[in-house]
């Protein structure tokens, strides 16, 4: 009975365990107090909220901003139109939808009550499923593209063109939608079947061990170590290119046009092997510590250093590449609602 005194059963929410207790002088709240079986509603204190929901506030619409940009960028001006950008144009909405969705899984994470019921509750999952899978679909796309430019440059044009990197684009969220939607429906069922403490006001899936090796696998082991090996090979050849095309320049010989496009992509390469390494760098010890750590505190800290990865990338974009300064100067003052603004040269010495 709601009235009765004495120690709550523990609640899960967010993912994670947040013991919830009814003392003899504090009153136990709940989710919703009109419903029997309606879960415990945590207490966290004002502070603590007015943190997190400005934190995840400025995070949300930082991520939302910049990736905005990108997409309007690469979207508006025709000289970005090639297979790459195509690419990092995927990854950007990507991004943008999980700057959306950050302030949805701070209610989750915060309040320990789900208000929005079971049938959004099971999108929800699957959406933010949907979107962590294909940030790695999409890196995983963007080390293919660049080991066929730099490795088989004589090949790249023939088997990598924007229809065919559309193609592909299309095919991996597809795929990921549909590994997803199996994911997410076979573990709600799985929640239900096995668990005796479920109440009304959560929104969370309980991974069966067998699940739980399969995602990890599928989601994570085998596309990083995908990656990791292309960029290995990558950054080799980039080596012995760089090395030739400058021993070339110190003896004064002429450095053919091939030569300095091969050192643009060599270059272009080691720019989204930055986003990969950073992306690696948030993911891994979120996936590590999933698998040892218990503390609800802990995982939900580290998970959000996940999401923050979506506002990063743009500011790698800033950093190294120099048309994504001059294209978020020219919407930023708006100037591309100039006639014929979408074909304007935007590469000053560089080019992607």
């Amino acid at each position: 009975m709601k009235g009765q005194k004495g120690e709550q059963n523990k609640l899960l929410t967010g993912g994670d365990s947040l013991m919830a207790y009814e003392t003899e002088d504090q009153e136990t709240q709940y989710c919703f107090p009109d419903i029997n079986s309606s879960c415990v509603k945590g207490r966290r204190s004002s502070n603590g909220y007015i943190i997190i929901y400005v934190f995840v506030s400025l995070l949300s619409a930082w991520t939302v901003f910049l990736n905005l940009l990108v997409i309007i960028s690469i979207s508006h001006f025709k000289k970005l139109h090639t297979p790459t950008n195509m690419i990092i144009l995927s990854l950007a909405v990507n991004d943008l939808l999980v700057g959306v969705v950050m302030p949805v899984e701070a209610i989750r994470m915060t309040e320990t009550c789900w208000y929005f019921g079971d049938t959004f509750c099971g999108l929800y999952l699957f959406f933010v499923s949907l979107l962590l899978a294909a940030s790695l679909g999409n890196l995983l796309l963007i080390a293919v593209d660049r080991y066929v430019a730099v490795c088989h440059p004589l090949l790249y044009t023939q088997k990598i063109t924007i229809t065919k990197m559309l193609t592909s684009i299309c095919l991996c969220w597809a795929c990921f939608s549909t590994y997803c939607t199996t994911f997410v429906i076979d573990n709600r069922n799985f929640d239900t079947s096995h668990r005796t403490d479920v109440c009304y006001g959560e929104c969370l899936v309980m991974i069966s061990l067998s699940w739980l090796v399969i995602d990890l696998f599928m989601s994570f082991i085998f596309p990083c170590t995908l990656i990791i090996l292309l960029y290995l090979r990558i950054f080799y050849v980039v080596h012995q290119q760089v090395k030739v095309i400058n021993s070339l320049m110190k003896r004064g010989k002429c450095v053919t046009e091939g030569s300095v496009k091969r050192k643009s992509e060599s270059k272009a390469a080691l720019t989204l092997g930055i986003i990969v390494s950073v992306y690696l760098l948030c993911w891994i010890p979120y996936c590590i510590c999933s698998l040892i750590v218990n503390s609800s505190t802990a995982l939900n800290v580290i998970i959000w250093t996940v999401y923050a990865n979506s506002g990063v990338n743009p500011l790698v974009y800033a950093l190294f590449y120099p048309w994504f300064k001059k294209t978020g100067k020219l919407i930023l003052t708006l100037n591309i609602l100039q006639p014929a603004s979408s074909v304007i040269n935007i590469f000053t010495q560089n080019k992607l």
